[in-house]
């Protein structure tokens, strides 16, 4: 059975409907992100979470302390589960990853998949390292461009597409265990 590696980023209660970046359908995102955690800890293989705090700034999102910054308790990490913090929104760390994962083959892990609840936020150049991106179990919320009001399904379905034409192989939960 081939190694694989979870990269779990930003479940956070942020998130949530009570924190300060509430996400749309978020709820269905943490169903789907529990699936696959337990599908990786089934299969033992290596998982890393990383959480986004802002440190110096007791009233903006994810200010170091706060509930905001704690991982949604659903999809928390367990014993032997790394938790990684990182200071920007869009980026993750190359080096602290490479502590986690290694270089090369990531440990002997071929097939590194991820997880992320506010997708377009994320940096592009950052997924490309991933060969498996978890469609929906990430979520986002409505955004405004040019004026134009535009809903959360279509943020998240423009991403989603955008991303999966040249870089990672982007897969719905269902299927990505189908083997």
């Amino acid at each position: 059975m081939e190694k694989r590696a979870l990269i779990v980023v930003d479940l956070q209660n942020e998130y949530r409907a009570d924190g300060k970046l509430p996400l749309k359908n978020l709820d269905q995102t943490i169903a789907n992100a529990k699936c696959v955690l337990t599908a990786a800890r089934d299969r033992q293989d290596l998982i890393v979470h990383f959480r986004h705090e802002t440190p110096g700034f007791a009233d903006a999102p994810f200010a170091a302390g706060t509930n905001g910054t704690e991982i949604i308790a659903a999809v928390a990490p367990v014993d032997g589960e790394a938790i990684l913090s990182k200071r920007y929104p869009q980026v993750l760390p190359r080096h602290r990853t490479e502590e986690h994962l290694g270089r090369g083959e990531h440990h002997g892990c071929r097939d590194l998949w991820r997880g992320e609840p506010h997708v377009h936020r994320c940096n592009r150049a950052c997924l490309i390292r991933f060969r498996t991106v978890v469609g929906d179990a990430c979520a986002t919320h409505a955004r405004v461009s040019d004026g134009v009001d535009v809903p959360a399904p279509q943020v998240h379905a423009r991403f989603m597409a955008a991303l999966a034409f040249a870089y990672p192989e982007v897969v719905p939960t269902s299927v990505l265990f189908a083997d």
